[in-house]
């Protein structure tokens, strides 16, 4: 399952690299593009859930780590004061480097 390391540009300024279990995340959030904050935080709470499903399905467990990816996002866009208006950028998406450890 190839995993995707993203990076994010909050209304604020604030650059933020963020990690997925699944290429899903490329059928949610494109690099070079702009969202609304209300619609980015859909789907990347959708494709990071689903991404940690499909580890589920492979490994008996849910990623850790896209939980925790959601977790971090949601608490960040909480604490932020940001506008429904503002705007997140996907400044770009990687393959992680492979590390050997599974969530």
């Amino acid at each position: 399952m190839p995993e995707v390391h993203f990076r994010i540009r909050w209304p604020d300024g604030a650059v933020e690299q963020c990690y997925s279990p699944s290429s899903v995340i490329s059928q949610y959030l494109s690099a070079g593009r702009d969202y609304p904050i209300v619609d980015f935080m859909d789907r990347a709470r959708n494709a990071l859930t689903q991404a940690s499903k499909r580890v589920e399905q492979i490994y008996g467990h849910p990623c850790s780590l896209a939980i925790g990816q959601v977790r971090k996002l949601e608490q960040r866009y909480a604490t932020g004061s940001f506008a429904d208006t503002a705007v997140v950028a996907c400044l770009e998406m990687s393959p992680a480097p492979h590390t050997g450890a599974r969530s």
